[in-house]
């Protein structure tokens, strides 16, 4: 039989973090339940249901971060870490996290990324006028 303390935890890439955040991880079609924690060298997830699973973003491969804002400017529940393109790719890596305090997350991320990197999430209706409309240049 084997005891949850014999199991080895991921090695966390932070040496300071916040105190740690409940928070739903969307990968692939379900959704993991864990806690996030926001540190000074990375952003980092850890599942409840299993201790080696983890999420582990340094802070140099985020793009940006996006917070959902109702159109009442209440924070919503959900963040969208978006990812720098890897070598020749058009497309970036988006993983969302969502989170009864994600306002505190959002500032905890703004202190580490700085104002110009933690924005609004874009809206349905602007996501597609952003694909029909041409680009100039």
């Amino acid at each position: 039989m084997e005891n949850w303390y014999n199991k080895v935890m991921v090695q966390s890439l932070n040496t300071k973090t916040s105190t740690p955040f409940a928070a739903i991880a969307y990968v692939g079609l379900g959704s993991v339940y864990g806690k996030l924690l926001i540190g000074d060298k990375a952003f980092e997830f850890f599942n409840d249901a299993n201790v080696e699973d983890a999420i582990q973003i340094p802070w140099d491969t985020i793009y940006h971060v996006e917070g959902v804002v109702s159109r009442s400017n209440k924070i919503g529940r959900q963040i969208v870490v978006v990812l720098n393109r890897q070598g020749n790719s058009k497309r970036q890596n988006h993983l969302r996290f969502s989170s009864k305090e994600s306002g505190k997350i959002l500032k905890l991320v703004r202190e580490q990324l700085g104002n110009d990197k933690v924005v609004k999430a874009p809206t349905i209706i602007r996501t597609l006028i952003n694909k029909f409309t041409r680009r100039k240049g």
